[in-house]
């Protein structure tokens, strides 16, 4: 279903674009993109669309109604929706709305916009203006000017967009700023000293907070506990030194900071889904054979 009023001026750009098979099946792909410079009574209504809409305001006001609440369309907004669900934007009376705008889809298009409502729909108002500005602009012309390689640019330029979208939205809603010193240090402690014994208490005496205050304070920044991080940072090791050096698992274990060999074979089962030996087998097989050495 979809209504709509063109009051639209003549310089205004909508594009439709004709996505081909390989794109539709591997890529982000671009299915309408437009510059609309709009004026009263403009409006769009739709819905049961397979498509997810991109709307950046430049000027003007605009509304839109959308999952049971309105929302007011300001510059330097976005916003970012699934039109399987009911929606419906105007431009305001006395309003000349001029806007940025972009259908597009993709295999994983669905799994983006379900990670950005984790947080519950809401219009965007803290994206870099310039950044959204001039990859939404490219995207169009790319999309215009459609070559070999346009296809690949544009589902590069509309991850670009979602990944900037995603970010900056959990940034926002749980308040990070810059990662405090005391957190950086931690870091490099570990990454330094991995191989030893590193306890919560031990990191905690090293910054002065209490053990609670880093542990909480570790995932919110960096997205796992200190000691699931300590895990990744010795398994990271024992991937360089099963590839490269001609050692025994056991080795390997002791050496990367991990005191029973059974511990280590069931992190790296549980984090790479296979064993060390066969880690070790499937990367050391396609490793070019060496020279032998001249007689």
């Amino acid at each position: 279903m979809e209504n709509l009023d063109f009051s639209w001026t003549d310089e205004s750009i909508r594009f439709i674009n004709t996505a081909s098979p390989k794109s539709r099946q591997t890529f982000f792909y671009v299915q309408e993109a437009g510059d609309f410079c709009t004026f009263p009574p403009y409006f769009t209504e739709r819905e049961n669309l397979n498509s997810f809409l991109l709307i950046y305001t430049l000027s003007g006001k605009g509304l839109l109604k959308y999952q049971g609440k309105t929302w007011q369309l300001l510059p330097g907004t976005l916003a970012y929706i699934d039109c399987m669900d009911h929606h419906y934007y105007e431009c305001l009376k006395n309003q000349q709305w001029k806007f940025l705008w972009l259908h597009f889809n993709g295999p994983s298009a669905l799994g983006y916009y379900e990670e950005f409502l984790k947080s519950n729909f809401h219009i965007l108002n803290s994206l870099d203006p310039f950044f959204i500005e001039s990859t939404l602009r490219r995207i169009l012309s790319i999309t215009q000017k459609k070559d070999l390689h346009s296809e690949i640019l544009t589902s590069g330029l509309i991850t670009e967009i979602l990944t900037k979208i995603l970010i900056e939205n959990e940034t926002e809603n749980l308040g990070i700023g810059f990662m405090p010193d005391y957190l950086k240090a931690v870091i490099k402690e570990i990454d330094i000293h991995f191989q030893e014994p590193l306890s919560l208490d031990y990191l905690a005496s090293l910054t002065g907070v209490s053990k609670y205050h880093l542990a909480r304070e570790f995932k919110r920044y960096i997205g796992t506990p200190p000691n699931e991080y300590i895990i990744i940072t010795r398994l990271n090791h024992s991937k360089v030194l099963l590839k490269y050096k001609d050692i025994t698992i056991e080795e390997i274990a002791y050496a990367c900071g991990f005191h029973q060999v059974s511990h280590f074979i069931n992190q790296f089962k549980k984090h790479e889904g296979c064993t060390p030996l066969k880690f070790r087998s499937a990367w050391c097989s396609n490793e070019p054979s060496k020279p032998s050495s001249a007689l």
